[in-house]
């Protein structure tokens, strides 16, 4: 971890691609679950790793909301598209 993550632990994150956050985020959990840092580092990248999380939760709802189901008329035609209902 750079001395600026250590100052600064939300900086960068907000213009991470989904894939970048979690991959970090996958290796602090790894590193949480290990046990091998010490009290204060491990609070540290414990704060980040929320940052992460709320910054891949935020993308997933954007990307969901993107998502549009096509809608068929009568024939089986496409008619349009309409918003994807998840549930």
């Amino acid at each position: 971890m750079t001395t600026n993550q250590k100052s600064e632990p939300q900086a960068d994150i907000a213009s991470m691609t989904f894939e970048r956050a979690l991959k970090e985020l996958e290796t602090i959990v790894g590193r949480l679950e290990r046990g091998d840092v010490e009290l204060e580092e491990s609070i540290t990248i414990y704060e980040r790793g929320e940052a992460l999380r709320a910054h891949c939760d935020k993308l997933l709802r954007q990307a969901e909301a993107k998502v549009e189901k096509i809608t068929l008329d009568t024939n089986g035609n496409p008619a349009g598209t309409e918003p994807l209902d998840p549930t």
